[in-house]
């Protein structure tokens, strides 16, 4: 163990006790499946983990304070570097909360290209995910298949947003620009197309008995360990927790369309990957009926009383909660009147559902950490903002 190492204070906490046959290592904050700057602190009792210590704040950007620098205005690409594989989820938070807090009214047809966007944003998300993961227990192939797929959705959002990845799509009071009939069609074949992709999916990777063998019983969260820790998303739904924002708590307007809401009582790593299949299922029958609702083109993508950029929120206080790829995502506004807010709050999802890994990853193995850790479907940037 180096001198750095030996005198963090995580190491020294861990190796009080009487027990000296253990061994300290550290997992990340460069390793692959951390899938960022997440650095895990274990300690081993052969190849099984006794204790586990999440650190954070290696890529700590401060965006809440910098939410009290920026006018209402320039905090708006801010949301897209928290989560950046679901952008479009922060984004329609943010102006949600805004938007409650001034009383800005936002036309039909941008309602629903949100609806669209941010769906087809979750199905890049879970894709990623997907096959991120499948490459962290060992699988090189299926990411080929998800980025293929990834690819065809950031062709489509790049038209009206002008991004592929960090997406400022929304505004207060409607969205950047509308959509032409080509990105529709585009839309339509998409969801087509990727219904298709599903069996073979299936016949790949989810009835691989090598995959079964390293997620079907691991990782086990029960509905309880997602309450104390305040988990949320798939995580929550994989424990067999029937809550989703799209649902529970009706924003935009996603009660006008008929999905379901998987959940799976095991709490296992195959749970939560069954849940997010399905999502991506759920999402392809949202976009679906969002483009058979839409109305006509009319320039009505945002309020003709859009705020500009010299906008300044009444005094007041709001909060808005949507359902994002990793869970429900929270934003606070405080406002004093001034063209710059008094306080932004976030609550991102990823957090509490990392916070739970020290406790499911007492007692498996060092390798099952790795399945645990990927089924959480972590994106650090977002944890540590």
């Amino acid at each position: 163990m180096d001198e750095r190492l030996h005198g963090d204070s995580y190491c020294r906490h861990f190796e009080q006790g009487p027990d000296r046959d253990t061994m300290i290592i550290n997992m990340g904050p460069q390793h692959p499946s951390t899938h960022g700057v997440l650095r895990i602190v274990c300690e081993l009792d052969g190849e099984y983990i006794r204790r586990a210590e999440p650190v954070l704040g290696y890529i700590h950007r401060m965006h809440e304070k910098m939410g009290e620098t920026k006018t209402w205005w320039q905090f708006l690409p801010n949301t897209g570097r928290a989560d950046y594989l679901h952008a479009m989820a922060w984004g329609h938070t943010y102006v949600l909360a805004v938007e409650r807090l001034a009383g800005i009214e936002v036309p039909e047809r941008a309602e629903y290209l949100r609806v669209i966007a941010t769906e087809l944003n979750r199905i890049a998300s879970h894709l990623l995910w997907w096959g991120a993961y499948l490459l962290d227990l060992g699988a090189f192939t299926p990411i080929m298949y998800a980025f293929a797929d990834r690819e065809i959705i950031q062709d489509l959002l790049q038209e009206p947003t002008g991004s592929r990845l960090t997406y400022c799509y929304h505004r207060f009071g409607g969205v950047k620009a509308d959509v032409s009939d080509s990105f529709i069609e585009g839309v339509r074949d998409f969801v087509r197309y990727e219904r298709e992709r599903f069996p073979m999916y299936k016949d790949l990777v989810t009835d691989n008995i090598i995959l079964r063998k390293r997620v079907e019983g691991i990782g086990v969260i029960d509905e309880d360990c997602c309450r104390r820790y305040g988990a949320t998303g798939p995580v929550a739904r994989g424990s067999g927790i029937d809550y989703d924002c799209r649902r529970d708590e009706p924003y935009s307007i996603y009660d006008r369309f008929d999905f379901s809401i998987p959940v799976y009582t095991q709490g296992d790593a195959l749970a939560r990957y069954m849940v997010r299949l399905e999502e991506m299922e759920q999402s392809l029958r949202i976009i679906e009926q969002a483009l058979d609702q839409l109305p006509k083109a009319d320039g009505k993508h945002i309020a003709k009383k859009a705020p500009k950029p010299s906008f300044k929120a009444p005094a007041g206080e709001s909060y808005a909660a949507t359902e994002g790829g990793r869970g429900k995502i929270g934003i606070y506004v405080v406002s004093d009147g001034s063209k710059t807010p008094y306080r932004i709050r976030l609550r991102a999802p990823g957090y509490s559902n990392l916070s739970l890994f020290a406790e499911v990853a007492q007692g498996s193995l060092l390798a099952d950490a790795v399945s645990i850790l990927g089924s959480l479907d972590l994106v650090i940037p977002e944890i540590d903002r």
